[in-house]
């Protein structure tokens, strides 16, 4: 938001804002007592208790609030140090809770841009929009751009300014202040204070995932339940001590490698494998040590760890030289470090404490304040909470450690998970997710040992395990929009989902595990102070609807079955608020094919390098998935500009329909004012079981050539437009593009650009254009397709009749149990967008042949 531009204000405003404001303040004098009576001035480390408002002050402060804002000059003089209010961009987290919002959370997390030369901040909330003393919240001396209250909020109606002060005691200007609601009933996840925070830590070592006390207990479980775990441990210790990992230090890329090319690619990733080949064997060496009392498993842990704190700190594992191979270090270092504590002497904890002190600071002033307000960066996901676990195991020995302990537990407080929402999506993907969440559980256990914080309260983590649940039902490969996702499966996400279901209880999720009775989980430290997870609550999830959308990542999975992949046709769509960036690049309005335990229409490419010329010019691009590109051009790739929508959703047993729009994505660079196309809507409506139909409207902002956009494991067979046709084993796919006729088609099983030539890997595209001159600028283009599912070595495609009524298409799909009919409104030939369209529906009606049903009837809307 803008400064205030006093030069603007006239003096009948100035007037009316005073009149008001004194008003306010004579009533609110008045009635103060009856609103909120804290017994004394609340501080960030007090307890408070806020009362809502009577009804009466609420109705009063929302007439009057926002004239006092407006106009109110009193922050808009001179200040020695004015303060930074520019507005968020897609790329930032932004002020939160944003202005006319509800909260989910109960505090809720107050955050703001940080700015340089700021070095502490004020925050201020009250029932009242004046923020009276007597009345107000305020927290002091922040160090951070964010801040959780330690104590929970009355249900009602709230604002919140805040100002920063810098080093020589000046203070900006107050910000502008934002509304916000607590409802009632919120799950309630208070933040305790810094103090209190760092004094849950342990003095004694080990710090993390256990306690000094838990030592003892975890002796008798290896002597009772789990026996056959700790045996498990012994033998990977004793075959470390038969072959211990290397501690040459990892060697730098040098002058003769090329950046990014083959030699530095096996270079990254090979001194992150070699990083973690000698500190995870240096942990699993020192936990058992721990119970077993076993010297040359303590020796061998205690040389492991002390050779590796020879390594440069900076040089080739350092975070900023290579964060893949410096992520693993600072953990593995610090678990180690905690375990074999008691066998080091104090030289050598002293140079544990100096390596630790240059690798975490590293880590700190990257994320640090940066991370807080920009979170999207995808490693930063994982480093924040790894530099956690350095500050806690090097609590009261490293100075700054516990400002890293306090950094981490602010971020999961306030900005954690960056990539969904409370719905339990994940916008990079099945693969990034359980990569990601599976390494978060080791954060959740170590606050939960060392900080007393149970990171599963909060609401994200009630509906997580569900997005596996829709995207990937047990038995089924392929995971959807993301990276890396072509070959995920269920029965890679069941460790987590193991994990998942023994936090929350959640029958569904417990049943999920159970679908995969041959899978065995790893058995590491980790794994064996988790304990024996016991039996499973477990329900298969016939009481759940087979379809869901994530609204907040923007994607939709549309099912006939969750509980045997081999039985089920799926659709899965994308149009997400999170664009294309990240590892969520997957151009918006973009949908996949999946049936009968194949894949039919595909997301394509295989990455060979991240950012490599294949990955981001062809898997980045538009043309790379199943949709629609302008003029040869796509969206913005890889951008958090490229902003879509879920604009509606509906599920019912027979028939889903989900509608995108992704008309603003196609500029050719973020800066771009306009884009390609004024609109372009996407519908998906899924008549169950094998049929799905396409809709399509475009509003091109010049005359353009479309292209329609389809993907492939094998070729596709081309009779002609009406009759297309996609195999996979004895699955297969029959495509009819209705609207418009005259297309031109092309295909080829080559990427432009192929990826590098150890990929052998080669998929089929195919391209249906639609000429320039059959496209007119600001007047919409329309496509209708009809994709139709079979199995068997002759199958049977469901049938449908169509017609072009005068204002809709009609698509009337029959099979014995059901008859669909579908009407679509044509586009209307004038010139118009998304913005002054109006209301647009699809209507459908089911009806029972033999008549022992009653129709059903529902619509879907276009915009």
């Amino acid at each position: 938001m803008r400064q205030c531009d006093t030069a603007a204000i006239t003096p009948s405003m100035r007037v009316k804002a005073n009149l008001q404001r004194s008003r306010t303040v004579r009533w609110w004098q008045r009635q103060s007592m009856m609103i909120w009576c804290p017994a004394r001035l609340p501080t960030p480390k007090a307890s408070m208790s806020l009362r809502p408002l009577p009804s009466l002050a609420i109705a009063l402060l929302v007439s009057i609030s926002f004239d006092v804002l407006l106009f109110d000059t009193s922050n808009c003089g001179a200040t020695e140090r004015p303060l930074d209010q520019s507005p968020a961009t897609e790329s930032d987290w932004g002020y939160r809770p944003d202005h006319d919002t509800a909260v989910s959370l109960n505090p809720p997390s107050f955050h703001w841009r940080p700015q340089t030369e700021i070095n502490r901040w004020q925050l201020q909330c009250s029932i009242d929009p004046n923020f009276p003393v007597a009345d107000t919240y305020q927290a002091d001396d922040l160090d951070l751009s964010v801040h959780t209250p330690s104590s929970t909020f009355s249900p009602g109606t709230y604002f919140w300014r805040y100002r920063g002060i810098d080093a020589s005691d000046r203070k900006t200007n107050w910000s502008q202040a934002r509304r916000f609601t607590v409802k009632s009933g919120l799950p309630e996840m208070p933040m305790p204070s810094r103090g209190d925070l760092l004094d849950r830590i342990p003095d004694e070592h080990p710090r993390l995932f256990i306690r000094p006390d838990d030592v003892d207990r975890l002796r008798e479980l290896a002597d009772g339940p789990m026996a056959e775990q700790y045996a498990e441990l012994c033998r990977q210790c004793d075959r470390l001590l038969k072959s211990p990992p290397s501690t040459e230090e990892p060697r730098k890329y040098g002058d003769d490698i090329t950046p990014r090319g083959e030699q530095w690619r096996e270079l990254w990733w090979g001194n992150r494998q070699r990083t973690i080949a000698a500190l995870r064997s240096a942990t699993t060496l020192a936990f058992t040590y721990r119970l077993s009392g076993n010297e040359a498993y303590g020796d061998l842990a205690k040389r492991i760890l002390m050779d590796c704190a020879q390594w440069d700190p900076q040089g080739a594992t350092g975070y900023r030289y290579n964060d893949e191979a410096g992520m693993p270090y600072a953990y593995y270092f610090s678990r180690a470090y905690t375990f074999i504590h008691s066998r080091l002497s104090d030289a050598e904890r002293r140079k544990c404490q100096e390596v630790m002190q240059i690798r975490g600071q590293e880590m700190y002033e990257h994320l640090c304040p940066r991370h807080l307000w920009s979170p999207y960066a995808s490693h930063s996901n994982r480093a924040w909470h790894f530099l956690g676990e350095v500050g806690i195991a090097f609590h009261g020995e490293i100075d700054d450690a516990d400002q890293w302990t306090w950094f981490a537990a602010n971020v999961f407080f306030s900005n954690y998970p960056v990539w969904s929402d409370d719905d339990g999506g994940w916008h990079e993907g099945v693969t990034y997710w359980n990569s990601y969440i599976s390494r978060f559980t080791w954060w959740a256990d170590i606050m939960k040992s060392a900080l007393r914080i149970d990171a599963y309260q909060k609401p994200y983590f009630s509906q997580i395990g569900y997005y596996p649940i829709y995207l990937l039902p047990p038995g089924k490969v392929g995971g959807g929009f993301g990276d890396l996702n072509a070959n995920a499966s269920s029965s890679k996400v069941v460790d987590l989902m193991h994990v998942l279901a023994s936090q929350s209880g959640n029958p569904h999720w417990g049943w999920y595990v159970q679908q995969h009775p041959d899978h065995e989980p790893e058995t590491d430290y980790v794994q064996f102070i988790r304990g024996a997870m016991g039996n499973l609550q477990a329900s298969p999830p016939i009481d759940l609807p087979e379809s869901r959308c994530f609204a907040g990542t923007g994607q939709a999975m549309l099912n006939t079955n969750l509980i045997d992949a081999k039985n089920n046709v799926q659709v899965t769509f994308k149009s997400s608020p999170f664009g294309t960036q990240s590892h969520g690049y997957e151009a918006n309005n973009s949908f996949l094919l999946w049936a009968y335990g194949k894949r039919l229409l595909i997301r394509s490419g295989k990455r060979d390098m991240y950012a490599s010329d294949h990955h981001k010019n062809w898997m980045w691009s538009t043309r790379s998935v199943n949709n629609i590109t302008v003029n040869g051009t796509g969206q913005l790739k890889r951008s958090a500009q490229a902003q879509a929508k879920i604009v509606d959703f509906v599920q019912s047993p027979n028939v889903d329909v989900v509608v995108g729009e992704a008309g603003d994505c196609y500029r050719a660079h973020a800066n771009d004012s306009q884009s390609a196309l004024e609109r372009f809507t996407r519908a998906v409506i899924f008549v169950k079981p094998e049929t799905v139909v396409v809709y399509d409207r475009l509003v091109p902002t010049e005359a353009s050539t479309l292209t329609y956009w389809l993907h492939a494991v094998d070729k596709f067979d081309i009779e002609n437009q009406h009759q297309i046709l996609v195999h996979q084993d004895d699955v297969h796919c029959q495509v009819n593009f209705l609207v418009p006729e005259g297309l031109k088609f092309n295909q080829t099983n080559q990427y432009d650009p192929n990826p590098r030539p150890r990929i052998q890997l080669r998929e089929w595209h195919l391209s249906a254009d639609v000429p320039a001159e059959q496209s007119t600028a600001g007047r919409p283009s329309e496509f209708l397709t009809v994709y139709r599912v079979a199995q068997g070595s002759d199958p049977e495609f469901a049938s449908f009749d169509y017609r072009v009524m005068d204002d809709r298409y009609e698509l009337v799909s029959r099979t014995p149990q059901q008859t669909v009919t579908v009407q679509i409104p044509q586009a209307v030939e004038t010139n118009r967008s998304t913005a002054d369209a109006g209301a647009e529906q699809i209507q459908i009606k089911v009806d029972d042949p033999a008549g022992k049903k009653p129709p059903q009837t529902f619509t879907a809307d276009l915009l």
